[in-house]
């Protein structure tokens, strides 16, 4: 049955960006955004209509911000269809790097083509195997890990909180290195709780994990995001050297949200100046130019 995509806005301007209170770190990364534009084919029935939300806007809002590097995620609107996420990448150069979705059947030389235009990770899109039993989904993650293990990538869980619950345990003992996107996605709604982000830290603190300070508004739905910075300092404090900051831009559907705001949150989650260099310089190396560090 096919759904209404979600209408998105146009996207806020660039020089109305609030700019951070606290002075960037040299090398500064936005390790989550995405870019789309015209003449690139996407899925049949996408979530939502095409986003306003080019390369060039998006370079504009990181000149504002201090953003010196950034990662390119696929986002889900152009499905395994790599072609915008090759040619951004080609076009922004080693500052950039880039996170892919592939089918499980993927060539290796495919891969090699996509490692040499600067990708460094394969998106796991879990939302769509949501119903999925949970033994099944660990064995898809340990095919896929196997696929990115070559060439020294990660695994990126774009995964509902329920899955990212159900998968603890198994995680806590995944050998290869993985990052969650969206602080863990945990919603109140779906009945998550503080105990099930408690036991989230504990993987965070032992494991192979490194979790994405990115999308709060999609945990916050609509309450400030000021209520969650009890997850966000919580976050720091168990590992700041495992965390990275992610704008989510073009914060879909939504492009007049502040990317600054979202920023900003820092200030408060991370007020130690080398916990935010850690979250925005040093895990970005570890993770994306650990074959080219920043220096």
């Amino acid at each position: 049955m096919s759904t209404v995509p979600l209408q998105t806005a146009p996207m806020r301007p660039a020089h109305t960006v609030t700019r951070p209170s606290f002075a960037m770190p040299r090398g500064a990364c936005d390790a989550h955004f995405h870019v789309f534009e015209p003449g690139y084919e996407h899925v049949g029935q996408p979530l939502y209509t095409f986003p306003d939300a080019t390369l060039r806007q998006y370079i504009e809002v990181c000149e504002v911000l201090g953003i010196d590097r950034m990662v390119l995620v696929q986002p889900t609107y152009y499905g395994t269809d790599n072609s915008l996420l090759v040619d951004a990448l080609e076009q922004m150069g080693k500052r950039c790097r880039g996170v892919a979705r592939v089918e499980e059947d993927v060539s290796d030389a495919e891969l090699d083509r996509l490692h040499a235009a600067g990708v460094r990770a394969i998106r796991l899109d879990l939302f769509a195997r949501r119903e999925l039993p949970t033994a099944e989904l660990e064995a898809f993650i340990e095919r896929m890990a196997s696929r990115a293990e070559p060439r020294g990538w990660h695994l990126q869980f774009y995964t509902p909180g329920l899955v990212v619950r159900d998968l603890l345990p198994f995680l806590a003992e995944l050998e290869h290195p993985f990052v969650i996107d969206h602080m863990g996605y945990m919603l109140e709604a779906d009945g998550l709780t503080r105990a099930d982000f408690d036991r989230l830290l504990d993987v965070l603190a032992r494991g192979r994990c490194w979790i994405k300070l990115s999308g709060p508004y999609r945990i916050a739905k609509d309450k400030p995001l000021a209520t969650l910075e009890p997850l966000g300092r919580a976050l720091v404090q168990t590992r700041p050297d495992r965390l990275l900051w992610g704008s989510d831009w073009p914060h879909l559907p939504n492009g007049q949200r502040d990317t600054g705001e979202l920023l900003e949150l820092l200030a408060a989650w991370a007020p130690d100046e080398r916990d935010r260099h850690r979250i925005l310089v040093e895990a970005p190396d570890e993770l994306f130019w650990a074959d080219e560090p920043a220096g």
